[in-house]
């Protein structure tokens, strides 16, 4: 029997592919959850608009090989982003691990010049792109990659305010959160 995608049931989604893949473990009022514990949990996340879009046309099956893969990409990103500006010889090692298995190439087309994505097998595709688009952050703003403020969220997400002060994954969740609990400590005090 194959794996059913269902709705996604996450808090955060929408966040650069790296970040998304992190945002598979979050905590809510009911506890700790994990999207990727699963067959279905890997399916629904396959079948996101912000993944496909990554993979393109390459069928990705949902299968035990493409999550094992995964969640070493998760581990690897998991260090990584712990100091994204100055990440430690563990956490190099086992992005690399990831993006050992696959490359990107370039080629000149009738059209114009292109690139390709090659990796050892297309359950090794979504792992990849992953640890490729954290490379792409990284490049571009890695002062911007950032863990929610709420100490009790392990969500990430990219900064893409203007002014670069985004605090927390969502100012719907995390944000109000912490506002009310300013307004109740200042009421209580007065």
């Amino acid at each position: 029997m194959s794996p059913n995608p269902g709705a996604d049931p996450r808090p955060l989604t929408g966040e650069p592919l790296c970040i998304d893949l992190l945002n598979t473990r979050w905590i809510d009022a009911t506890g700790r959850h994990d999207l990727l514990d699963s067959l279905d949990g890997l399916a629904t996340w396959l079948a996101g608009p912000l993944v496909g879009r990554a993979l393109g046309d390459t069928a990705v099956p949902a299968d035990r090989d493409t999550l094992d893969r995964l969640l070493q990409a998760r581990t690897a990103l998991d260090k990584a982003i712990a100091n994204p500006q100055h990440p430690d010889a563990d956490a190099i090692d086992a992005l690399n691990a990831v993006l050992a298995h696959g490359r990107r190439g370039h080629l000149l087309r009738p059209d114009g010049p292109d690139t390709f994505v090659e990796v050892e097998a297309p359950s090794w595709l979504p792992a990849w792109r992953a640890a490729e688009d954290y490379l792409r952050l990284l490049a571009e703003r890695p002062e911007r990659i950032r863990s929610c403020t709420n100490s009790e969220c392990v969500l990430h997400f990219y900064d893409v305010s203007k002014n670069g002060t985004r605090r927390w994954c969502s100012m719907a969740g995390c944000g109000n959160r912490a506002k009310a609990q300013r307004h109740y400590a200042r009421q209580k005090k007065a």
